[in-house]
């Protein structure tokens, strides 16, 4: 499977590319990221948006960016109703999450539908979203690669917790003989846009560390794309790890 990124960014208002086979678009209202993935058989897609419409239009955007092709895989990076709400649009896809939060998604449902709400979701929307809410059927404890086909592979990697209890991210392999970086989905672990947030659900003494296994996973030269906001580079993720560990009061 390929895309043009150059004509999605045009078409599919606002997909960015990160590199030949990997791309990101902002949602609006709440400024969140998904990523794609593409490789020769497969397609990732990372987080599945805010409601069950929003992810039904990522899904079809996907197919028409991939020319026919569908997505096969699903990362959820973190329980937060922004970036999971949309996972049931994605039936018959593979999807991973962070071990716990499967628990999160069957027994939180009530928090996220109220979360939702509150920070101005449709309540009628949300509360749809809520009850067909999509637990992963593949757990990470610590890391797992996925081969997307052509020689493209993706590690997920279980670094919380930190933004919450169940934070994954999602390495892109820049791979043998390419020129392209590595490319890191970090979810809410990182955000560009505004302060980091944390919730009742956050682990900040953690936080810090969770950011460094992140770092130690990408290296200096990696794109991050953080769940909120404009890509970032290492110095960046380096310097809100510091700020939340002045934040917190931790090391």
């Amino acid at each position: 499977m390929t895309v043009t990124w150059e004509e999605a960014g045009r078409e599919e208002s606002g997909w960015e590319e990160l590199s030949a086979y990997a791309g990101r678009c902002r949602l609006p209202v709440w400024d969140c990221t998904v990523g794609l993935v593409v490789g020769e058989d497969a397609a990732l897609m990372i987080d599945a948006g805010s409601s069950v419409r929003e992810g039904a239009r990522l899904r079809a955007r996907a197919r028409r960016l991939l020319g026919g092709g569908r997505i096969t895989h699903l990362a959820l990076t973190h329980p937060h109703f922004d970036h999971v709400f949309g996972a049931s649009a994605f039936a018959g896809v593979e999807v991973f999450g962070a071990v716990g939060l499967e628990r999160v998604l069957a027994d939180g449902r009530d928090e996220l539908y109220a979360d939702a709400v509150r920070n101005g979701a449709d309540p009628d929307e949300a509360a749809g979203a809520a009850d067909l809410l999509v637990r992963p059927r593949h757990l990470v404890s610590g890391e797992w690669t996925l081969d997307l086909g052509g020689g493209r592979q993706v590690l997920l990697a279980n670094v919380g917790p930190g933004h919450t209890a169940h934070d994954l991210v999602v390495l892109v392999s820049a791979g043998p003989g390419t020129d392209s970086p590595e490319i890191v989905f970090c979810g809410d672990l990182v955000e560009e846009s505004g302060e980091p947030q944390a919730g009742p659900d956050a682990v900040p003494s953690h936080w810090p560390a969770a950011l460094d296994r992140l770092l130690d996973l990408g290296g200096e030269d990696a794109v991050y794309v953080p769940g909120h906001g404009a890509v970032v580079d290492a110095a960046f993720v380096r310097a809100q790890r510091d700020a939340l560990a002045r934040r917190f009061g931790v090391s």
